[in-house]
C-alpha cells in the first residue's frame, strides 16, 4: 500500500480538513484533522480511523498505522 491509498481510503471514509502520511509501505505515521474528532476521546477518534481501512489491518495490508488526530479548533490552537 501506498501513502497515496492510503490517504485515500481514510479521507474516503472520513471528513478531513487535513490528511498527511509518513512511512515505509508497513508502517504508517499519520496527522488528521477532522471535524467528526470535535468532542470525542482518542480511542473515539482511532476507531473512526480504522473503520475507514475496513479489515486491513487485520490482514496485514496495513501493518501498524500510528496516528495523531486533531479537531479543526485543536489544529489551529496547536498551528498558532
Amino acid at each position: 500500500m501506498t501513502a497515496d491509498q492510503l490517504q485515500a481510503l481514510i479521507t474516503a471514509g472520513l471528513a478531513c480538513d487535513h490528511c498527511a502520511l509518513e512511512g515505509d509501505g508497513r508502517h504508517w505515521y499519520a496527522t488528521i484533522v477532522s471535524p467528526e474528532f470535535e468532542g470525542k476521546r482518542l480511542v473515539q477518534r482511532q476507531r473512526l480511523v480504522y473503520a475507514t481501512l475496513g479489515n486491513r489491518m487485520q490482514t496485514d495490508e496495513v501493518h501498524a498505522l500510528s496516528m495523531k488526530t486533531f479537531s479543526p479548533a485543536e489544529w489551529a490552537a496547536q498551528s498558532a
